[in-house]
C-alpha cells in the first residue's frame, strides 16, 4: 500500500507526496514532527503538518533567504539565524568570507537533533559555522546581547502559527531593529503572494512602521504552496547605498 505524507495548503487545496519510508513520526514540545524519504522530493522536513524543506529543491529557499541579505551588505561579519534548525541557512552563510560569527538558535531543539540523525542534502551542515549557539529561546536572543551587534538577522522561522506566531509580530520586528547595527538588515520568509497576499501586505506595512527601507522579493520553490513564495528584507539605514 502506497503512503502520503500530506500538507492541507488551503481548505480546498492539499499537497501528498508519496513516501518511501517515514524515518521519523513524534511529537516535540512546540510541535509534531515528520522526517521522511520522498520519491519526488528526497528527503524532507514536516512540522505540524506544514512542508518545510526537502533535498531537492532546498537549495533554492536557502540560497534565496541567505545570500540576497549577505551580498547585500558590504561587511556581513556578525550573522543571527533565528529558526533554521536543519542548518541550510547556516550552511549558505558560511560561504561568505567575510562572516566571522554565525549564530544560530531554534526554539525546538528536537529539529535540530532529528537533523542531525537523519542528514539530508537540506541538513547536517549547521556545524561549520564558527560560532553556533544551537538551541534558545528567540526575543531572548535578541536581547542577550547589546543593541546594535548583528550585521545580517535571518529569520528562516515556520508559518505564522504556533511556535512561529511570535516571530510576525510589532514587537518582534521592533527587537529586530534594536539588535542591528547601524547600517544592518534583515531578512524573513513571508509565505506565499499567491496564497498569502493579505499576510503579506500586513507584514510589509508592519515592518515598514518600523524600518525605512522595506522591500519584497519572490522565489519559485515547488515544495511550497502554489510554487511561488515571497520574502521581506529591510534596512535601518534610508540610503540604499553604502
Amino acid at each position: 500500500m502506497k503512503k502520503f505524507v500530506t500538507e492541507h495548503q488551503s481548505p480546498y487545496l492539499d499537497l501528498s507526496a508519496e513516501v518511501s519510508e517515514i524515518l521519523y513520526e513524534g511529537k516535540s514540545d512546540f510541535q509534531d514532527i515528520i522526517v521522511a524519504d520522498s520519491k519526488e522530493f528526497g528527503r524532507m522536513l514536516v512540522l505540524d503538518g506544514v512542508f518545510q524543506t526537502s533535498d531537492k529543491d532546498e537549495f533554492i529557499y536557502h540560497e534565496c533567504i541567505t545570500h540576497i541579505p549577505l551580498f547585500l551588505h558590504p561587511n556581513p561579519k556578525n550573522v543571527l539565524i533565528i529558526g533554521g534548525g536543519d542548518g541550510g541557512a547556516a550552511r549558505e552563510a558560511v560561504r561568505h568570507p567575510e562572516v566571522e560569527h554565525v549564530t544560530m538558535v531554534d526554539i525546538d531543539g528536537k529539529v535540530i537533533e532529528l537533523s542531525k540523525q537523519f542528514p539530508g542534502d537540506f541538513q547536517s551542515h549547521a556545524g561549520k559555522q564558527s560560532e553556533a549557539d544551537r538551541q534558545g529561546r528567540r526575543r531572548h536572543c535578541l536581547h542577550a546581547r547589546s543593541e546594535g551587534f548583528y550585521d545580517v538577522i535571518i529569520v528562516d522561522c515556520s508559518d505564522p502559527v504556533g511556535p512561529g506566531e511570535g516571530l510576525f509580530t510589532y514587537e518582534f520586528y521592533k527587537d529586530t531593529f534594536k539588535a542591528l547595527k547601524e547600517d544592518g538588515l534583515f531578512v524573513q520568509q513571508t509565505e506565499s503572494p499567491f496564497m498569502h497576499s493579505k499576510l503579506v501586505r500586513e507584514i510589509k506595512d508592519c515592518v515598514s512602521d518600523i524600518f525605512p527601507i522595506t522591500r519584497l522579493y519572490t522565489a519559485f520553490i515547488p515544495l511550497y504552496p502554489t510554487g511561488m513564495h515571497c520574502l521581506l528584507w529591510a534596512r535601518r539605514v534610508r540610503s540604499l547605498t553604502w
